[in-house]
């Protein structure tokens, strides 16, 4: 029985594992979290995707107005 007892007791206090330990719960929490907020999240990105969307659109748009006063200025 004294030999179980202090393993156990060597296992508490061994930290070896603490850090493995530590990511596991952090990266849990953060699951979690995107579980939670999921709808609000990719809303989010979505509304980022858009925005770059139309910046694309407003810069190919301008480059095609370009390339159009180019062709008319060749004789």
């Amino acid at each position: 029985m004294d030999m179980m007892k202090n393993g156990f007791r060597r296992f508490w206090q061994e930290e070896d594992g603490l850090g493995t330990l530590e990511i596991l719960l952090i990266l849990a929490v953060l699951v979690i979290i995107a579980i939670a907020f999921r709808k609000w999240i990719m809303e989010w990105v979505k509304g980022l995707f858009s925005n770059v969307n139309t910046e694309v659109s407003k810069q190919t748009g301008d480059i095609g107005s370009d390339i159009g006063k180019l062709e008319n200025l060749t004789p």
